[in-house]
């Protein structure tokens, strides 16, 4: 009777259509009591086995007694031994790892040489530029390539020309090409 009773009072507060709105009971108590009885259960539980646990305890303390009192006397040995390794590491790593100094040798040296080729290469373009300007406006260039390439001569000049240097004979041996 109540709960028909506080349903017509909020009904009479709001404006517009009854809600469909019911009561319940509230949930929580039924997870808190089974919760209540979950924790009371592995208390019980943990109270049995802990005399078990705590000897198993006792029993790996005493086994493993001499490796730590050694490992409590050798500390000292033990990282300085732990840092020569790592710093052995680090600086072979340094030397002879993917980027290190026998490597950046080896590429300092490759750098060079590509750079020398770059200079040779760019005073020989110089050189050409300038032969193309030369054979371009200077007549007296025109000139000197005609004579030296197609053999042109004046009146009254001779040309010498040298015979080609003699083949050296075949040993009918197979030549190794690299």
């Amino acid at each position: 009777m109540d709960l028909q009773l506080a349903k017509a009072r909020i009904a009479k507060l709001r404006l517009g259509p009854a809600s469909r709105m019911r009561l319940l009971p509230r949930g929580e108590e039924g997870l808190r009591a089974a919760f209540d009885q979950a924790m009371s259960q592995a208390v019980g539980q943990a109270k049995d086995q802990a005399p078990r646990a705590e000897a198993a305890a006792a029993r790996w303390v005493e086994r493993t007694r001499p490796a730590w009192s050694w490992l409590a006397l050798e500390w000292r040995r033990l990282g300085t031994a732990a840092a020569v390794v790592l710093i052995v590491g680090v600086l072979l790593h340094a030397m002879f790892g993917a980027n290190g100094m026998v490597v950046y040798r080896q590429k300092r040296t490759e750098m060079q040489a590509l750079q020398n080729d770059v200079e040779r290469l760019q005073k020989e373009n110089g050189l050409h530029v300038d032969q193309i300007k030369a054979l371009k406006t200077d007549p007296a260039a025109i000139e000197k390539e005609a004579r030296e390439q197609l053999h042109y001569t004046r009146p009254g000049e001779v040309i010498l020309v040298s015979p080609a240097p003699p083949q050296k004979p075949s040993t009918g041996r197979a030549r190794n090409s690299k």
